[in-house]
């Protein structure tokens, strides 16, 4: 065989779809909370009925034992702690919401988890901090011959805020 005969090999540096990654790394524990796949987590603002689309999410589908497909799961859900008593009441009213958008029968009754949701959770909280004497002396001189009011003012801050980022490390 001619080296030009050979069968070109298979790209493996290829850019690859985000959601296409970490499929493989978030089903099987989506699958052990009782989730066949991601779409009432990823499409729970949609499906949820305002305003538990903001104040919970889904933790937990338990499904009876037996045939699955006779009756519909139980959906656990993870609330703000001030809207437990609403989720509770207006438990079938969600279901129903998330049956609709599925188009059959998936969710029988909601209950709600032990664990409390807070939305934002993830957000880092943002610390300004004052720069010292000598940073804004430095910064201040270094923009001090700039005619522009407002790209002065921009410049300095900017420096303080680079000023605080290299201190951080």
């Amino acid at each position: 065989m001619a080296k030009d005969d050979l069968p070109e090999p298979k790209r493996r540096n290829r850019t690859l779809n985000i959601a296409d990654v970490l499929s493989g790394a978030l089903d099987p524990v989506l699958k052990k909370r009782g989730f066949a796949s991601r779409d009432i987590i990823t499409h729970w603002a949609v499906m949820a009925p305002k305003p538990y689309d903001q104040v919970a999410i889904p933790d937990k589908l338990t499904w009876p034992r037996g045939e699955r497909s006779a009756e519909g799961a139980t959906l656990l859900l993870r609330c703000v702690p001030g809207h437990a008593l609403a989720i509770a009441h207006e438990g079938p009213k969600i279901a129903a919401a998330i049956n609709r958008y599925f188009g059959f029968l998936l969710v029988s009754a909601v209950k709600l988890s032990a664990e409390p949701f807070t939305p934002g959770s993830g957000q880092k909280a943002q610390n300004p901090t004052q720069p010292s004497q000598s940073v804004i002396a430095k910064v201040g001189a270094q923009v001090a011959e700039v005619a522009d009011d407002d790209l002065r003012e921009a410049l300095r801050t900017l420096g303080h805020a680079l000023s605080s980022r290299s201190g951080r490390k």
